[in-house]
């Protein structure tokens, strides 16, 4: 006959000073069990019905509409690179857009931000950063959305 292990046995005090007999039938296991909290064996199957065991689920981990990590990577490297372009004007102060450039532009140093301003101050325009075009066109928003005049433009080469 073929097995697998039912589960534990309740053990209470009265199970351990007042053991039943052996071969007592316990009403979760088929067959003689001693109740004495240990593992029992049960019935699982009948004869040539195979082990008695469940094969383990096969549980779908990503999620069918998400893209994974590499194919992100991949549209991104393959995305032409956009141009994101602060203009002039004659209304923020030069450390207010010095400041703006810093809280925009991720990884924008002190010095990267003051010689943009400046150039955009002298030339009338300076090229920010360049990257993919949803980068470029949400750094362009948020500079937008701080009182800044900027742009983006298909950049010929270079990238992120």
């Amino acid at each position: 006959m073929e097995t697998a292990i039912c589960g534990r046995l309740p053990l209470s005090p009265n199970h351990v000073f007042n053991p039943k007999p052996a071969g007592d039938r316990h009403p979760l296991c088929k067959g003689p069990c001693i109740n004495l909290g240990i593992p029992m064996a049960v019935s699982a199957t009948g004869p040539g019905k195979g082990g008695g065991l469940l094969e383990r689920p096969v549980i779908e981990k990503t999620t069918p509409a998400r893209d994974s990590e590499f194919d992100l990577r991949k549209s991104r490297k393959t995305a032409p690179p956009y141009r994101v372009i602060l203009h002039n004007d004659n209304y923020n102060k030069r450390e207010y857009v010095v400041q703006v450039l810093m809280k925009v532009i991720p990884g924008m140093s002190l010095d990267n931000a003051v010689n943009i301003m400046q150039e955009a101050h002298h030339n009338g325009l300076s090229i920010v950063i360049i990257c993919a075009q949803a980068d470029a066109e949400e750094h362009c928003m948020q500079l937008r959305h701080n009182g800044l005049l900027s742009s983006i433009e298909p950049a010929s080469g270079g990238g992120c």
